[in-house]
């Protein structure tokens, strides 16, 4: 898939991949990883500089989690003040998913974000670019991958309680701040 968008008067595109994890060890994963899917989402074209700060905030709604969606980061980090799950210049989502639960459902809604109009000197703000949902049900039947779709701005106005309770010291905007059109 491919989403089309506008950043700070350029225009980008995120390409983003789901596929199976066949090779676990070459994604520095465990065997266990074998057969769940990979979410790897590219940001282009690299900006220079604070310009091409993105990030990815990504929430969660398992059956392995308790109700509704909860905020997933990198663990190996530990927790974080931030509400990125991953960033960079410009920001890349990876995601590989599994464990050795016989079953489980994962639904995850990933938006792409930068830190407002001063990522350096303003206040600490998050503004959607886009969104997307990604995810897998796995059963005894087997592995069914959900491939991604687009996610609107009111999906991700409808976080804002559940993030601005998790990171208080942090705003979030309504709606997404670059006009996104998958091609």
């Amino acid at each position: 898939m491919r989403i089309e968008f506008e950043r700070a008067g350029r225009d980008c595109a995120v390409e983003v991949e789901i596929g199976v994890n066949d090779d676990p060890a070459t994604l520095g994963c465990p065997e266990i990883a074998r057969g769940y899917p990979v979410c790897q989402a590219t940001v282009s074209p690299l900006s220079r500089g604070y310009a091409g700060f993105l990030g990815w905030v990504q929430l969660v709604d398992s059956d392995r989690h308790g109700e509704g969606f909860h905020f997933d980061h990198f663990e190996p980090l530990g927790p974080v003040p931030h509400p990125f799950a991953m960033y960079g210049f410009p920001g890349s989502l990876f995601d590989a998913p599994h464990s050795d639960f016989e079953s489980w459902s994962f639904l995850a809604h990933s938006f792409l974000c930068g830190c407002g109009a001063d990522l350096l000197d303003g206040p600490k703000e998050i503004d959607s670019v886009l969104g997307l949902s990604w995810g897998f049900r796995k059963s005894r039947k087997g592995m069914e991958i959900l491939q991604p779709s687009l996610l609107t701005p009111a999906d991700w106005d409808r976080h804002h309680p559940f993030l601005e309770e998790a990171f208080p010291d942090w705003t979030f905007l309504p709606g997404f701040s670059g006009r996104a059109a998958e091609r």
